[in-house]
């Protein structure tokens, strides 16, 4: 399989705009980002798929790769339009918020792919157990949960699920998001159009479900810092 690695990478982002281009350390966020994944040496090719001219810029002056896009609604689409042309069986969805990420995640969701060999599965992605009360309540972290073989039921920033019989512990596990697609799968995403559980929640990886596609999740003890906030921010450079 030829494997290659995107990094979506949107300037004006919503919660915090311009957080890529924010300093940690001597390097930016969205150029830690793109040195780690090609650091870990697993990928076919790495690039940057931007719709900003400061991000493209940063990206080449610092000697990496980096494409042009349109104006997406969704990281996933964004990535679509960049890899059209490309030849590659299996596509790595790094966000450019999260700087930390290590090679194991990494070679955990290529392995999906390995040992799919009924190609079932659209996508996977990872997940982390969540413990305090305070960050599963918080609407900036996606929750999900899964059937007994791993796969998706729903996502949410809503607490799920509900913890109704408390005399049952219930885990709560985080949504980290990372993708790894079958490129013909994340094509076919590109097409369809968003559907209200979607655009009530904003997450994207909604609209392989409500398509009925399958979504792997993997359990990972990956701990890293996805930067939404300027208080996120803080945490990274406490990191670094």
């Amino acid at each position: 399989m030829k494997i290659i690695a995107v990094i979506p990478a949107r300037y004006e982002a919503s919660r915090f705009p311009g957080k890529l281009m924010q300093n940690l350390g001597e390097k930016t966020v969205i150029t830690t980002t793109y040195q780690n994944v090609v650091e870990t040496g697993l990928f076919d090719e790495v690039f940057v798929a931007t719709d900003s001219q400061i991000i493209l810029d940063e990206i080449v002056k610092n000697g990496g790769k980096a494409v042009m896009t349109g104006q997406h609604e969704t990281g996933s689409d964004r990535i679509a339009e960049a890899v059209q042309a490309i030849d590659c069986d299996i596509v790595i969805n790094v966000q450019g918020d999260e700087p930390f990420l290590k090679l194991e995640p990494l070679q955990q969701l290529i392995e999906v792919f390995k040992n799919d060999d009924q190609h079932e599965i659209s996508l996977a992605s990872l997940k982390i157990k969540l413990r305090e009360k305070e960050e599963i309540e918080n609407p900036n972290n996606v929750k999900v949960i899964t059937d007994n073989k791993g796969f998706a039921l729903y996502f949410s920033r809503s607490v799920i699920p509900f913890h109704r019989e408390i005399s049952y512990h219930i885990d709560y596990f985080k949504h980290i998001g990372v993708y790894a697609f079958r490129k013909e799968a994340l094509l076919q995403f590109s097409k369809l159009e968003m559907k209200p559980l979607e655009i009530s929640e904003k997450i994207e990886c909604i609209r392989y479900l409500e398509y009925g596609m399958k979504i792997k999740m993997i359990e990972t003890n990956f701990i890293g810092v996805g930067i939404d906030t300027p208080e996120d921010l803080e945490k990274a450079r406490k990191l670094i």
